[in-house]
């Protein structure tokens, strides 16, 4: 054992990492390729259905947009699809592919989950099989699934855009850019996983739920549907809500190890691709291999400690007669401690939110960890899209405190950075952590959000801090041990989680107008090189300490105050 995990352990997340990589560099140069709008493997297949939807919707590839333009799209776009789910779900009763009958949503319930899944949220204040139908998992959540995808990544081009562009307005086009994604990005990849996991077990059927008759006696319901056409996107692109309440902890949606290995790649690879498709398309590879190599120094070295610490566990179990002191309370023995955590830590470090094991369950440093990857701002790889721009915008500040430490005007990639780029940038990444901290002291102050808080103590306060932490950066996955399916929470969380999306996008957007119309400044000896290991070192600083420095007294409230008792015994 080393830092307290076993062989095992290690080989696990190495093997987890090399494949990652192995998988993340050619899709990364794929997907500069595609938003290129260069010629790629799937052109001869997909261009001419390109051209169909262009001439079906009206859609001119070759007018460009303002950043003022792309944002009214992109705004446009997703209150759009909120107005169709919010609808579909205060009506599915009504609805076909509803064969246990389930009745419509109550209008906080519906707002709540709409907002999720068009944030690309995709948490869950209810149980999916008892709750939703087929058609409001397929026809709402699904396509939503894929949409909310499409809008980060397409955000992440115009900014990539942006940063490229010499004295112009324009950041490319919206609506060929969703096209695009969609056509040779999301779909192609979405049909492999899902056929894969489909080999593995996942279910896929549109037959009514199956009443079993257990060794036991009693009958059990059987909870059935189109599991693994939702399961592939929800990995992929980051969403992270489930068909089962259970999420992936459930054998329908992730039976296998092989299926559990497929999931959690699925989950970091198209976020960690992007970092070569950033480098490829500004044309310096370097710059996107530094962004890859800060995330990664940052998601080991925790995933190590998650795992350490789940598999230290509590010692206090072996001086009451337990054999071992691992900590597997909430975790399925297919997949282990190690699995469990390296699931953890992946889908909170990429915005993905979805669980295989319950992190409310796991030990009060052991959960610290997955709840500091979300307070991070979601940029350890983080959603599709939304975590490399989010990284971006940590790399403008960067980059604005070094020239501010050596007395020079700050610039990036030859852009100088000014005061309207920093302003935009602090407040993309405050925004978030003034959601979180304002939300829960107004959950644990006022008599509606106590009510739902049902652990007394720091677990409770961790569980109420999770939550907004986990709605104000988009993640959506949860604590749990929270009864968060009221009026209060539903509308808050909402509130949270279209803040978190829109006015940390809106942002992005601006700096990629302003810097777009900005001339590219030739490197010079006082240039700070922003592909170093240096530079790696800093970016990672300044990631941090915003994180530890803004959360701290929170984090001391709620997980250190329970490990502390937890020692104490």
């Amino acid at each position: 054992m080393f830092l307290g995990i076993t062989s095992a352990g290690w080989l696990q997340l190495v093997l987890f990492m090399a494949a990652l990589t192995a998988l993340a560099v050619p899709l990364g140069g794929y997907v500069a390729r595609v938003l290129s709008g260069q010629r790629n493997l799937l052109s001869p297949v997909i261009k001419p259905v390109e051209g169909l939807i262009y001439t079906m919707g009206d859609v001119r590839p070759d007018q460009d947009m303002t950043w003022t333009d792309y944002a009214t799209a992109v705004i446009l776009f997703s209150f759009g699809g909120f107005i169709l789910l919010f609808g579909l779900l205060l009506t599915q009763g009504f609805l076909p592919l509803n064969p246990q009958h389930l009745p419509n949503l109550t209008p906080d319930l519906a707002f709540n989950t709409a907002v999720s899944f068009v944030t690309n949220t995709n948490w869950q204040s209810y149980a999916g099989e008892a709750t939703l139908s087929y058609f409001s998992q397929m026809v709402g959540l699904t396509v939503q699934n894929f949409v909310s995808a499409a809008v980060g990544i397409a955000v992440l081009a115009a900014l990539i855009r942006g940063l490229t562009g010499q004295t112009t307005d324009k950041l490319g086009n919206f609506w060929v850019d969703l096209v695009r994604i969609h056509l040779y990005i999301l779909l192609p990849l979405a049909l492999i996983v899902a056929v894969a996991l489909s080999s593995q077990g996942v279910i896929q059927t549109f037959a009514s739920y199956v009443t079993a008759h257990t060794l036991e006696g009693p009958h059990q319901t059987l909870a059935l549907g189109p599991v693994a056409s939702q399961e592939a996107i929800k990995m992929l692109g980051t969403n992270g809500g489930g068909f089962f309440n259970t999420n992936s902890a459930h054998p329908f949606e992730n039976p296998t190890p092989l299926s559990n290995l497929i999931e959690m790649l699925s989950i970091l690879l198209i976020p960690a691709a992007l970092c070569f498709t950033f480098g490829q398309m500004i044309g310096e590879r370097r710059q996107g291999i530094a962004i890859f190599a800060a995330m990664t120094l940052v998601f080991v070295p925790l995933t190590a400690a998650c795992i350490g610490l789940e598999q230290a566990g509590n010692p206090h179990l072996t001086t009451i007669g337990s054999d071992s002191a691992t900590n597997m309370e909430g975790k399925e023995t297919r997949f282990g401690i190690a699995n469990s955590a390296i699931w953890a830590t992946a889908t909170t470090a990429a915005s993905n939110g979805s669980v295989n094991a319950m992190h409310d369950s796991f030990t009060p440093l052991g959960g610290l960890i997955p709840m500091i990857l979300m307070q991070f701002g979601e940029v350890i790889y983080g959603g599709v899209g939304s975590g490399l721009y989010g990284t971006l915008v940590f790399v403008i500040l960067t980059v604005f405190i070094a020239g501010l430490m050596v007395g020079r005007t700050p610039e990036y990639l030859g852009k100088k950075i000014g005061a309207f780029e920093i302003k935009m940038a602090s407040m993309a990444v405050l925004l978030p952590c003034a959601l979180v901290l304002i939300c829960t002291a107004l959950a644990v102050l006022t008599p509606w959000g106590q009510a739902g808080i049902y652990n007394p103590g720091a677990q409770g306060f961790s569980e109420v801090l999770y939550a907004f932490t986990s709605a104000a950066n988009n993640n959506g996955s949860a604590f749990a041990g929270l009864s968060a399916n009221t009026p209060f929470y539903n509308s808050l969380l909402g509130l949270c989680m279209l803040f978190g999306r829109f006015f940390v996008l809106l942002p992005v957007l601006a700096i990629a107008g302003s810097l777009a119309a900005k001339r590219t400044v030739p490197a010079s000896s006082g240039t700070l090189p922003t592909h170093t290991p240096l530079f790696v070192v800093f970016l990672i600083g300044v990631i941090v300490l915003v994180g530890v420095l803004t959360y701290a007294p929170a984090l001391a409230l709620g997980p250190v105050i329970e490990h502390l008792s937890l020692i104490k015994g």
